[in-house]
């Protein structure tokens, strides 16, 4: 938990990329970036907390290079209401269990995989194995 201790402290604020306040977005690529050393996905300056089709639009467009894996650490848990985009957080491993940690405007926490699938009728995993065309390796 210690490798997430300054993201815990950080404030939900719509539309940040870090490194002092982050939105969910911002969070979820901050962590796997800086966490576990994934590429840098792209900041997707218009989605946001009430943004649900520019959200659900810029997963359809980052989803080309994912592919949809089992919870695993660095995965994007991306969780849905009906067909729209409506929160995403990051797995991580939290004392040998897989968590997801997120932020919304109450706040970062860290939660059992089942309690985040709790709070949405669909929760997809993804993870990116494959190379964005904006990435360039």
């Amino acid at each position: 938990m210690s490798d997430l201790a300054k993201y815990m402290r950080a404030p939900y604020v719509d539309g940040a990329r870090g490194p002092l306040a982050y939105d969910c977005w911002g969070l979820c690529i901050a962590i796997r970036h800086e966490v576990f050393g994934l590429e840098l996905l792209p900041s997707l300056g218009n989605v946001g907390r009430n943004r649900l089709r520019d959200n659900t639009e810029a997963y359809r467009e980052l989803k080309i290079g994912m592919q949809e894996c089992a919870p695993e650490p660095g995965a994007i848990a991306g969780a849905f209401r009906g067909q729209l985009m409506a929160h995403v957080g990051v797995v991580v491993e939290v004392e040998g269990q897989l968590k997801i940690i997120d932020t919304n405007p109450g706040g970062v926490r860290v939660r059992t995989v089942r309690d985040f699938e709790s709070d949405y009728p669909r929760v997809v995993y993804y993870n990116d194995s494959r190379i964005f065309p904006q990435q360039g390796r």
